[in-house]
């Protein structure tokens, strides 16, 4: 039987970011779900909640295990986080494999405030600094996924109570519990690899990937290299 894959997305943007990831599986032989958690995609008119996105993420993975008997988990940026802390959280949940893209980060402190200060910033001007991100997007995106990343629109409203509330997340907790095999994945100039030596020091058997010349939005920007890490993980957990 083949192993389920569940994708979940980063913040402000949606399951479509994952189009080539959806496309890759589906010629390798593995069911796959990307999903929208609330407040973004096809949920924009929801407000986002940690609860929202971990019932999201549940319902995602338990329908999976239960058509399919095995998960590898995938989470990019925000979704990387949730990812971690559902998978390392006290309740059982069953997860075979994970695959942390861009979330080797602490989300608290100077960082987060700083971080939700600039995007507050953008969202002074007219048009919410868009023109910014698609110039960013036109120049560091690929196209075969330019069109990918920003297709289900983006999640502008639900951005800063989505980084607001991750505060609240245990990660390095959630890292010492996690029992099962772990991917990190790393662009070289991601500004989210901050705590990735303390994030791998917290699960010492995570295997730790960095893309040289790659920035935060590794799966759109070098999809072929990701998808070989996606092989690696999914051969890795079918020849236990």
């Amino acid at each position: 039987m083949s192993t389920a894959v569940v994708l979940v997305h980063g913040i402000r943007t949606s399951r479509t970011m994952w189009r080539a990831q959806l496309e890759y599986l589906d010629g390798r032989g593995n069911p796959a779900v990307a999903v929208d958690l609330p407040g973004h995609g096809a949920r924009m008119d929801e407000t986002f909640s940690l609860q929202g996105a971990f019932e999201t993420i549940d319902g995602a993975v338990r329908a999976a295990v239960a058509e399919h008997g095995r998960v590898l988990l995938v989470g990019h940026s925000m979704g990387g986080l949730l990812s971690v802390e559902y998978t390392g959280s006290a309740d059982w949940h069953p997860v075979d494999g994970l695959v942390g893209v861009s979330c080797t980060a602490i989300p608290r402190g100077a960082a987060l405030r700083a971080y939700r200060t600039l995007a507050r910033g953008l969202d002074a001007f007219p048009d919410r600094g868009a023109w910014l991100s698609e110039r960013v997007l036109d120049a560091t995106l690929p196209d075969e996924t330019r069109g990918d990343f920003g297709a289900g629109g983006y999640a502008l409203d639900a951005q800063d109570a989505a980084l607001r509330s991750l505060s609240v997340l245990d990660l390095l907790a959630a890292l010492e519990r996690i029992e099962v095999p772990l991917w990190f994945v790393n662009g070289q100039f991601d500004q989210l690899r901050v705590n990735e030596r303390l994030f791998t020091r917290m699960a010492p058997d995570a295997e730790l990937i960095v893309f040289p010349r790659t920035s935060h939005l590794v799966t759109a920007m070098r999809p072929n290299e990701f998808n070989a890490v996606l092989n690696l993980a999914l051969t890795s957990l079918e020849q236990t």
